[in-house]
């Protein structure tokens, strides 16, 4: 009867370890699906959990990383549990939990096997090391579409200053013959007018080019101490009117004591007028436009916040892009933005937007000190 109740006890032993083997493989397969995202890795590896602790019809898991949770079906937080931290990198950036839904026999470790105490914790090591994994893959990602992103700026750069070059020998001539014209005795009052369009939609293209040698960075430049306050209280001063006009209301939070920068005061107004103007036609009348400065020890920051439309992963990657634009014909060139990112570059500056459809856009610039 003894030798009957050893061979029973090693026999649930032996399943009990090919259930730990099972899960460890497991997980270790779905480590290899490069398709998942990290979020659908801890939700597949959630899955696998219960099945290999010893009562697994009542068990449910839960895995935290970086406070954001994952949860079994039916997940009840127990004080049967068994936890083990996720440790990346030296720091803890979450952890691992196995739970009883009631209560169950004692064994090593409350209800729980010693050997149980070993599997979680390389469950936490597995997840320790795919959540690196993952994240070092992602992170390359995105280095890779920055730089492809930074390559196409360039080339646009050097096409563009070649075509602005090209067209404004012509178009000087446009508007000067134009406006020659205009001085002409007894023109007809339908004369005078026409030669009155052709001057305005030559302004109008010569406006387009000095943009776009604002994009190339082939306008000259002249360098001062600027305070960003300044700009803001300067600039607002004319677009608050539109801004009433359509029911935006501005919060300003500027910083006091905000250090000097070496910039462009004109170039930095356009900067700013860009992404103000871009803010109040994403809100379509009713909003928040906040406008923020702050600064630390190597920097100053500006930032342009509003409550509007918002913009998806897809439109964010083009936004830099010259003529690229999601307004319809005949209500921008979509040369705004790419004028922005063109003279923050040229001032050794970094631009950084967020979004989120439906809540809204916030560009912060950053110009060192």
């Amino acid at each position: 009867m003894k030798q009957k109740n050893n061979l029973h006890s090693i026999e649930t032993a032996l399943h009990e370890r090919v259930k730990e083997l099972s899960c460890l493989y497991g997980i270790s397969e779905i480590a290899h699906q490069e398709k998942l995202s990290l979020n659908e890795l801890l939700e597949n590896i959630l899955k696998l959990i219960p099945s290999a602790w010893q009562y697994p019809e009542y068990t449910v898991a839960r895995i935290t990383l970086d406070n954001n949770h994952f949860n079994s079906v039916e997940f009840q937080d127990l004080p049967f549990k068994q936890s083990e931290k996720i440790i990346i990198k030296g720091q803890q950036r979450g952890y691992v939990e196995v739970f009883y839904i009631k209560a169950m026999p004692d064994a090593d470790e409350g209800p729980f096997l010693k050997e149980e105490r070993k599997l979680i914790k390389a469950i936490a090591q597995k997840l320790a090391l795919i959540i690196e994994r993952k994240e070092e893959v992602e992170q390359m990602k995105l280095l890779q579409s920055q730089i492809q992103h930074a390559d196409r700026l360039a080339t646009i750069g050097e096409l563009t200053a070649g075509i602005a070059h090209e067209l404004n020998n012509p178009l000087n001539s446009i508007l000067g013959f134009a406006q020659l014209i205009t001085k002409t005795d007894n023109l007809s009052e339908q004369v005078k007018q026409d030669i009155e369009k052709i001057i305005k939609a030559s302004l109008h293209a010569r406006e387009i080019i000095k943009k776009l040698m604002y994009f190339t960075r082939e306008m000259p430049q002249v360098f001062n101490k600027v305070n960003l306050n300044q700009v803001v209280k300067d600039e607002m001063y004319f677009i608050e009117p539109l801004c009433k006009k359509e029911k935006i209301n501005i919060l300003y939070h500027l910083a006091d004591n905000l250090p000097f920068i070496l910039a462009d005061n004109l170039q930095l107004n356009q900067v700013l007028a860009n992404l103000v103007v871009n803010a109040i036609q994403a809100m379509q009348e009713k909003g928040v436009l906040t406008i923020s400065t702050y600064f630390n020890s190597e920097s100053v920051f500006m930032s342009i916040e509003d409550t509007g439309i918002g913009m998806s992963e897809k439109i964010m990657q083009n936004i830099f892009d010259p003529f690229f634009t999601t307004k319809a014909t005949g209500k921008g060139t979509g040369l705004g933005l790419s004028v922005v990112h063109g003279i923050v570059f040229n001032h050794k500056g970094k631009i950084n937007v967020k979004s989120k459809e439906g809540i809204g856009t916030k560009f912060e610039i950053e110009f060192s000190i």
